[in-house]
């Protein structure tokens, strides 16, 4: 993104320790069905220990996926205010004149309104910007701009 560590939010740090801890509960219960080398009956109970094996290996990448993530978030400074960043709060105006504050985060989440994720459409036009930038980005009703008024404690 940044090319540097990211931060993350307290919202987004919760939600991947949510998941972190249920992907843990999954790859137990699926690790205790595997036989491990044993012999395997017919051709249906191999299939099965096969595709039991490729889930462990997909819930294990993604344990691995986000403990690196929450490292790097751990040793992260917080975001800049020269650039746009995750972690980022910009205030931006609207092609339609009006203005909003919102945060650069990675976790989209009901509860918070004014997140806009890093790989959204307008997430993605805002990453690197300064103050007084015009993005462009599409839109499910084509095209459009936003202008970057504000980043930081400024933006509040």
């Amino acid at each position: 993104m940044t090319g540097g560590p990211e931060p993350i939010s307290a919202v987004a740090r919760e939600a991947f320790e949510r998941e972190l801890a249920q992907l843990r509960t999954d790859r137990a219960a699926v690790a205790a069905t595997l036989r491990g080398g044993k012999e395997v009956g017919d051709q249906a109970d191999q299939a099965d220990e096969l595709q039991r094996a490729s889930e462990l290996d997909r819930l294990d990448r993604r344990i691995t996926g986000i403990e690196g993530r929450l490292r790097e978030a751990a040793v992260a400074e917080p975001p800049g205010t020269d650039t746009v960043g995750v972690g980022s709060t910009v205030k931006v105006r609207f092609a339609d004149g009006t203005e909003s504050t919102v945060q650069l985060g990675e976790l989209a989440t009901a509860l918070d309104r004014t997140l806009v994720t890093a790989d959204s459409p307008l997430g993605r036009a805002l990453l690197g910007r300064r103050a007084g930038d015009t993005v462009a980005y599409e839109t499910p009703q084509g095209p459009t701009r936003t202008v970057v008024l504000a980043i930081g404690d400024d933006a509040s």
